[in-house]
């Protein structure tokens, strides 16, 4: 039976193997360690529930690191079924298996600058949503962002950077300028305005909008504060 070039990419991106790995086999035995692992969430609500309960091991220092056996990696050559999907900031500081101390298979992550929207990060969540059916999809910002401060910057001198970053600075500047500059701390304000940004335009998506209007997908905005290690939700 011939296959299409659409059949093979969905097969390879969704970890499809050969033959030769596909009869790999582990004794019941090599199993027993992912038996107190969480088991994937049914919804949303069941998602959020579990990126809840990771943060607050990380914050606690308590963090189990799921999902890092020989076990599960064998498991994890068949196919992948991550409860989320994860769009978070580059930043060194905020990886969000850590963050919400998660492990192999159980996030699907897509990280750019300041979370900014092009053709491969909508595709990339598009086809999360589309094809692995994660019901969550959360927009996660931070505390002193950098891309957000170059365009806090660009907006108070009236230059761009040059070259990629200022095109990256700019996508993040019409936030800026529409945020009111009256708080006590105007970048973070900024910061949470972007997630939020972000948030509503993947809701309004020609593509991922239809998602969430038949409540299969639920998107959020959330802030990762770097003191605390907390993740807050808005």
């Amino acid at each position: 039976m011939a296959i299409t070039r659409r059949g093979a990419f969905k097969a390879s991106l969704l970890g499809g193997v050969g033959a030769a790995a596909a009869a790999t086999t582990l004794p019941s035995s090599a199993w027993a360690d992912t038996a107190s692992a969480a088991p994937a969430a049914r919804d949303a609500k069941e998602a959020l529930r579990l990126l809840k309960a990771g943060n607050k091991r990380w914050y606690r220092h308590a963090s189990r690191h799921p999902h890092e056996s020989r076990a599960r990696r064998a498991q994890l050559v068949e196919g992948q079924n991550p409860f989320a999907v994860i769009l978070g900031c580059a930043d060194s500081r905020v990886p969000p298996e850590l963050v919400f101390d998660q492990g192999l298979g159980d996030l699907f992550t897509i990280r750019s600058a300041g979370q900014v929207l092009d053709g491969s990060v909508l595709g990339s969540l598009t086809y999360a949503v589309e094809h692995l059916h994660t019901p969550l999809l959360v927009v996660m910002g931070h505390q002193s962002c950098g891309a957000v401060d170059a365009a806090v910057e660009a907006h108070r001198t009236g230059e761009l950077p040059h070259g990629h970053v200022g095109g990256l600075v700019g996508e993040i500047l019409e936030v800026v300028e529409s945020t009111p500059d009256d708080g006590e701390d105007f970048l973070d304000d900024c910061v949470r305005a972007n997630a939020r940004h972000i948030a509503e335009r993947l809701r309004e998506d020609d593509e991922l909008g239809g998602f969430v209007s038949d409540g299969s997908l639920e998107v959020v905005a959330a802030r990762y504060d770097l003191e605390s290690s907390r993740v807050s939700w808005l």
